[in-house]
């Protein structure tokens, strides 16, 4: 248990003091708890010599007026402090954890499910604001009360005092055996959290797909499993305290009357006065109702154990920009050598080396699984090389910090992914202070202001969760004003025209020659008009560079290139319910 207090506030950080100032008022408040013992005695020894009187009346009152006005002050301001200090961790490990996902490789994302993330900055930080308050709040005022009353008793009789020491010890004793199942236990339900939350997600992101087959009961049952492993799981927990809090409970009700019948006892004896016995007596039924209530709670030490366990694995995975400066680099030419890349065993680049010069069209193409879109992200920093360096400028990729490299960089991707925001915010991802005349400006030069204008609310219309109420041409457009705004000078385009149909695809066209004006570009594209016009072309196959050139000097050499193209040349001119297909 005081393992557990340590290393919580170890990682509350700043706010850990606010849980010292708590503990510091908790013991103030197990003094004015304790008062109660000593306002009863001067009414018992009153009523016992025979000489009660109105002196008599005012001081117990007085004593236990202060115990009650303190114990009121002291509960609201630690319950305040700790509250505030709860929330604030759980906030500040939320942002932290926020900003630190912004450094970690695309591998994380790949290795841990959307579930299993949301679930730590949801369930988990939630653990901390609530869990964490309540129980060292109750924990730590148990404990403490039981001490102040304890010590009370000691002065007037220290064999009760030993018997109520025995009580604790047993009652920890307990505790601890409750705490070691916890350990077993309690990760169950940490994962079944995080499965609960995985599932949910999926079943929501994936109800189109689920309608469209008509799979509605079939993912409803993998949801519908996931909130029945997770009652089973919580059931299975309280099941398994419920015992050791009953025994904890059994416990110290024991030591309870056995304080009472002793007291009796050392009464009739003669080796105890009454005014001490009738004390004792009324003091067992109160000395031990704190612990008891701490002891119900402290089985959710080992969900606060491990709820920062599961914060603090976000925080010791490795990110990429430790060791980073900010460059600006004096030219933006880009350069592999000998790079390597894996992925779950698997090599999806190998030993590849280019050159793509400044202010140049690069074209990437191959067939699918070869390593394009790898190739492009190793640019940009999404993975580091497992060897080989990549550079921009000159300089390794890894000696920028992430910031500083990726400001030289615009990404269009073939999924397009839109904020639920306003059009306008979701542009200004591009460069956050941008103003809206700046935001208008780019929307023009994307070919997209004039549906932007037609929408209820304008550029203030808000588009709803991945863009849900764009078409996929609407949203490219968007994304491309977004790229647009931000001006970097180096373009990477990943398929940004494949599943738009033939009309937006003329003003995509459009709005990605505005894009790329003297630009260094990289393109991974599949038709020939947007490849054969390139300075070069990189054909990548199995995660290798199989060839490289010119269109027509490919064309001349012969190989996959050519029998890419002529293969597309061959699709011209087919017709599909009368639209001609697009090269």
């Amino acid at each position: 248990m005081i393992g557990i207090f340590k290393k919580f506030f170890r990682f509350a950080g700043s706010q850990a003091k606010y849980f010292y100032q708590s503990l510091g008022i908790s013991l103030l408040h197990a003094v004015f708890e304790a008062l109660r013992i000593p306002a009863i005695a001067v009414v018992l020894e009153e009523l016992l010599s025979g000489t009660m009187g109105t002196k008599t009346v005012w001081t117990s009152l007085i004593i236990m007026l202060v115990s009650i006005i303190g114990c009121t002050l002291t509960r609201a301001s630690m319950t305040m402090k700790q509250t505030i200090a709860g929330y604030t961790v759980a906030t500040n490990k939320r942002i932290e954890i926020g900003d630190r996902l912004r450094y970690m490789p695309m591998g994380y994302f790949n290795d841990n499910s959307l579930g299993y993330i949301t679930s730590v900055t949801t369930n988990t930080a939630e653990n901390l604001q609530d869990v964490a308050t309540r129980v060292i709040m109750l924990t730590t005022q148990g404990v403490l009360t039981t001490a102040m009353i304890t010590l009370a008793v000691i002065f007037y009789d220290w064999r009760i005092g030993l018997l109520i020491v025995a009580g604790i010890a047993g009652f920890f004793g307990i505790n601890a055996l409750m705490q070691r199942k916890s350990r077993k236990i309690s990760p169950q339900k940490t994962e079944a959290d995080s499965r609960l939350v995985a599932a949910a997600l999926e079943y929501i992101q994936g109800i189109a797909v689920v309608r469209s087959y008509n799979l509605d009961q079939g993912a409803k049952q993998t949801a519908d499993k996931a909130i029945q492993e997770n009652e089973a799981v919580n059931f299975k927990l309280e099941k398994t305290f419920v015992p050791y809090m009953c025994f904890q409970s059994i416990t110290l009700k024991f030591f309870g009357l056995a304080m009472l019948f002793v007291s009796l006892l050392f009464y009739l004896n003669g080796t105890m006065a009454l005014m001490n016995c009738l004390l004792l007596v009324i003091s067992s039924f109160m000395v031990y109702s704190q612990l008891e209530s701490a002891g119900n709670y402290s089985a959710l030490l080992r969900v606060l154990d491990l709820s920062m366990d599961k914060i603090e694995e976000i925080f010791r995975t490795p990110v990429m920009d430790s060791d980073g400066t900010e460059i600006v680099p004096e030219r933006r030419d880009i350069a592999g050598e000998h790079v390597e890349f894996s992925y779950k065993n698997r090599k999806t680049i190998n030993d590849v080396s280019y050159l793509i010069p400044q202010k140049t069209t690069t074209a990437v193409i191959g067939p699918s699984g070869g390593g394009k879109t790898t190739l492009c992200r190793l640019m940009a920093r999404f993975w580091d090389a497992d060897s080989g360096t990549v550079t921009l400028g000159g300089r390794d990729v890894r000696n920028f910090t992430l910031d500083s490299l990726l400001s030289n960089f615009s990404m269009v991707f073939q999924n397009v992914y839109l904020f639920n925001d306003t059009i306008a915010n979701n542009i200004k991802f591009g460069k956050p202070g941008a103003t809206d005349d700046e935001v208008r400006e780019a929307a023009k030069k994307a070919c997209c202001h004039d549906f932007i204008a037609a929408l209820p609310e304008g550029y203030n219309t808000v588009i709803g969760e991945g863009g849900a109420t764009l078409s996929g041409g609407e949203k490219q457009r968007v994304s491309i004003a977004r790229a647009l705004l931000k001006d970097a000078p180096v373009i990477i385009l990943d398929e940004a025209t494949a599943n738009v149909d033939p009309e937006n695809e003329a003003l995509l066209q459009e709005a990605i020659s505005q894009l790329t004006k003297n630009k260094t570009i990289i393109m991974i594209a599949h038709r020939l008009k947007t490849v054969q016009h390139a300075d070069q072309i990189l054909v990548l196959d199995k995660g290798m560079i199989i060839q490289r050139g010119t269109h027509s000097q490919l064309m001349e050499t012969g190989g996959l290139y050519a029998d890419f193209i002529t293969m597309r040349e061959k699709s011209i001119g087919w017709k599909l319910g009368g639209r001609e297909i697009p090269a």
